[in-house]
């Protein structure tokens, strides 16, 4: 008989602006989201010692999939800049203390490096891992360039310094158009066909 799963997904996240994009993104599959909160693991870090993205999305969806019992989304993003050989890479969110000081640091970090040269992308990694063994993972990306100064007032981390073939930054766009477009949105779209077969 085939296996009944349940209508309900862990999002591992502590994070409420993130859970409710998941629950706008899938309103019509039926699920029942589930922050870390809601199941009582907020206190449990997982820590992130993967080499790339998908490592620590895996790392973190296997590991409070095992802990809830239940099927887990867990998703891990960052900046890579090709002039820096990758870097910030997965260390994107440790980079600096704060955002703005991540900014000024990679600004200072591409000095004298001309525009053709200042290529990046932001890149997002969606892993879904159900109890009883099936893994689902999904990439998307969104590509730009870092500018030379910081512009904009939407989004965060390090939107105002990635520039887009239009010209704007990631933090100039309105958030509707940056969740069309965004490597996150790029993650979920391609993610939304994979949870149909299973949940339809």
């Amino acid at each position: 008989s085939p296996t009944v799963l349940p209508k309900t997904l862990l999002v591992a996240t502590t994070n409420p602006g993130k859970l409710k994009e998941y629950q706008e993104m899938f309103a019509d599959l039926g699920v029942t989201w589930k922050s870390l909160a809601d199941v009582g693991l907020d206190g449990h870090e997982v820590a992130e010692t993967g080499e790339t993205f998908r490592d620590n999305a895996l790392l973190k969806a296997v590991a409070y999939a095992h802990q809830s019992g239940l099927p887990t989304l867990a998703d891990d993003s960052g900046l890579v800049v090709d002039a820096l050989h990758g870097a910030p890479g997965v260390y994107s969110a440790r980079y600096a203390p704060t955002a703005p000081e991540r900014n000024t640091k990679l600004l200072l970090a591409l000095e004298g490096v001309p525009p053709e040269q200042r290529s990046a992308r932001f890149v997002c990694v969606i892993a879904c891992v159900f109890p009883h063994g099936v893994t689902i993972l999904s990439e998307g990306n969104l590509e730009g360039q870092i500018g030379f100064a910081p512009r904009g007032s939407n989004g965060f981390g390090y939107d105002p310094v990635v520039v887009l073939a239009d010209g704007r930054t990631v933090a100039e766009l309105p958030p509707a158009e940056k969740n069309q477009i965004s490597h996150r949105g790029q993650a979920l779209i391609k993610l939304r066909p994979l949870l149909e077969c299973l949940f339809r």
